[in-house]
């Protein structure tokens, strides 16, 4: 049996993870949908009813419509499509700077090890959370882009992708760091390097492809993270600006209306809550079932 197959058997022994890689596979193909759906019903996301404005479920708009009378299931597939975008795009950034300055950290070492290893700690020191909101309150205007580009509809998702990537590196570089560290005495590294290999080719032919397990693991527990992250900057007015709609900005949206429409509430932070435990529950079981210990250990 091959190696992804044996991770597929022992994956499959942990319930839970299998459970919620279906749950999140199912709902990324619901939000992937949500334009053919809106097109099925014959309604717009972004339409604004006044007249119809927390309507209760029925037989046109499914879950009832927000304040504002736009239809309630298409804001939450559409700031679904918005929330999974920011919490992936925002991971594998993150994998992939922490990765690079991993493998240079470990397989360089002195000096550069050294640099890269003090940035990253003094980055750990920092607490995440409201370097976040420091980092998303900044004036884009005092950072010298243009106003239009500022005020631009995309340009908070961006941000909060960018600002995410920026300071979530240190703890990818860290462990990809101690894998290559505890790779790079092998003896397939010792024969790339008496072959005359480059360091560049050892580094990303022969060492990352040995520590993709863990920084697969990682990066699925991040995503959880991230979508986290950014729930708590939208509510606070600080991430994702309306009109794009996210889970976050949802939820910021109806925090006046608790006591006359709470569902407008409880639908998002659900959907919040149900992706962001599904992707924990992947990640340990990824974990698990790419653990050489737990292969030794699988009949």
């Amino acid at each position: 049996m091959t190696g992804t197959g044996q991770a597929w058997r022992r994956l499959r022994a942990y319930p839970s993870a299998v459970a919620s890689l279906v749950l999140l596979a199912g709902l990324g193909l619901l939000v992937a949908a949500a334009p053919l759906l809106e097109a099925m019903l014959a309604l717009d996301a972004a339409r604004v009813d006044l007249f119809n404005r927390l309507a209760p479920p029925g037989p046109v708009h499914w879950l009832g419509t927000d304040e504002l009378g736009r239809d309630l299931l298409l804001r939450l597939l559409h700031g679904g499509r918005v929330s999974l975008l920011v919490g992936l795009s925002a991971a594998l950034c993150t994998a992939v700077i922490g990765a690079v300055l991993g493998l240079v950290s470990g397989f360089v070492g002195g000096r550069v090890d050294d640099l890269i290893m003090r940035c990253a700690d003094a980055l750990i020191s920092l607490p995440l959370l409201p370097l976040l909101i420091v980092l998303a309150a900044v004036d884009p205007a005092k950072l010298g882009l243009p106003e239009s580009v500022g005020n631009s509809a995309n340009f908070s998702l961006y941000r909060i992708i960018a600002i995410i990537a920026i300071v979530g590196w240190p703890g990818v570089a860290r462990l990809v760091r101690g894998t290559t560290l505890s790779l790079r005495e092998r003896e397939f590294v010792q024969v790339a390097r008496a072959l005359g290999l480059g360091p560049a080719r050892i580094m990303f032919r022969h060492i990352l492809p040995n520590a993709a397990s863990p920084l697969l693991v990682a990066t699925t527990l991040a995503v959880g993270n991230v979508i986290l992250f950014e729930s708590v900057l939208s509510f606070l007015g600080l991430g994702i600006h309306p009109p794009v709609p996210s889970w976050g900005n949802m939820l910021n949206g109806a925090q006046e209306l608790m006591h006359q429409a709470p569902l407008l509430a409880v639908w998002p932070g659900l959907l919040i809550f149900v992706t962001v435990i599904g992707f924990n529950l992947l990640g340990d079981g990824l974990q698990a079932a790419l653990d050489p210990r737990a292969a030794a250990r699988s009949p």
